[in-house]
């Protein structure tokens, strides 16, 4: 089992830039699939961006693509999700989640660890 805790999140004016991480503890991160999702109030949660075990595969949600770049250090067991070019809706808590299939997805049935989130607040 993998603990997640995510941090990083804040307030941001329209167009600035956060970098949130999600550290991991109990198992090493390089076994997991991982996935950043984010949820508004309101709103269902969604996906946001996921990267493969070694790093080498990545996959963004259309609203994000090309405005956020997810990666990850294996040796740090930190995975973290730069955000450029941030919109109001933007605003969201922001989860990072561990996925034990060996292939990256969207789909957030294939997560199974949480973490408790971080929440990003983009002023316009």
């Amino acid at each position: 089992q993998v603990q997640l805790v995510e941090s990083g999140g804040g307030l941001v004016q329209a167009g600035g830039s956060l970098r949130l991480s999600c550290a991991a503890s109990g198992r090493t991160l390089s076994d997991y699939v991982m996935g950043w999702f984010r949820q508004a109030p309101g709103k269902e949660r969604e996906f946001v961006a996921a990267i493969s075990r070694g790093g080498g595969s990545t996959y963004y949600a259309d609203s994000v693509k090309g405005r956020f770049t997810i990666s990850r250090d294996n040796a740090k067991n930190t995975v973290y999700l730069q955000m450029n070019s941030l919109k109001p809706e933007d605003t969201a808590v922001y989860y990072c989640a561990a996925s034990l299939w060996a292939s990256i997805a969207s789909a957030q049935s294939r997560y199974d660890y949480w973490g408790q989130g971080t929440q990003v607040t983009v002023s316009s």
